[in-house]
């Protein structure tokens, strides 16, 4: 599938839904998220493309990170990503849940970190049922951890409609 020109103007477009692997998935959030590198895995992962058939978004979408969340009925957004395509997240939002709910899962969950408008989840519908305050991360002592670039950064917890 043709890749994107970073810093093409992609402005409106036509887009629809194409599968696309795990691996080609992780390398378009390399290439394109903001903050995150790729998770480490994804239970599905679904794509949005133009006319001509350039890759312009990716959502990955698997088990929550929240032990808590982990029921077996609930799966996590877990990243999105695109070129900058209008309405393009909206579109995976969207997609990701009806995908989800085809499969048998009950609800589906993601997060938006404070300073994120979160205009694409609300586009498609979804609200925020749970505010997080920033942490200081997950280093301690006993367990010692490298930071993600996350800590100190409050966050918003959302849920499909």
């Amino acid at each position: 599938m043709p890749r994107p020109t970073p810093g093409a103007d992609p402005g409106r477009l036509r887009l629809h839904l194409v599968p696309i692997r795990q691996k080609d998935a992780k390398a378009f959030v390399s290439e394109w998220h903001r903050h995150h590198k790729p998770p480490a895995g994804a239970v599905f992962c679904v794509g949005a493309a133009d006319e001509a058939g350039v890759l312009r978004a990716v959502a990955m979408v698997g088990r929550p990170v929240a032990r808590m969340l982990d029921n077996g009925q609930t799966l996590e957004v877990t990243r999105t990503a695109t070129d900058g395509t209008v309405n393009a997240n909206s579109h995976l939002y969207g997609a990701a849940w009806r995908a989800a709910k085809a499969l048998g899962y009950t609800r589906l969950v993601t997060y938006t970190q404070d300073g994120e408008s979160g205009a694409s989840l609300r586009g498609a519908g979804w609200r925020i049922i749970a505010q997080r305050a920033s942490r200081q991360g997950w280093n301690c002592r006993s367990r010692p951890r490298e930071s993600h670039g996350t800590d100190r950064i409050g966050r918003m917890l959302r849920e499909a409609p």
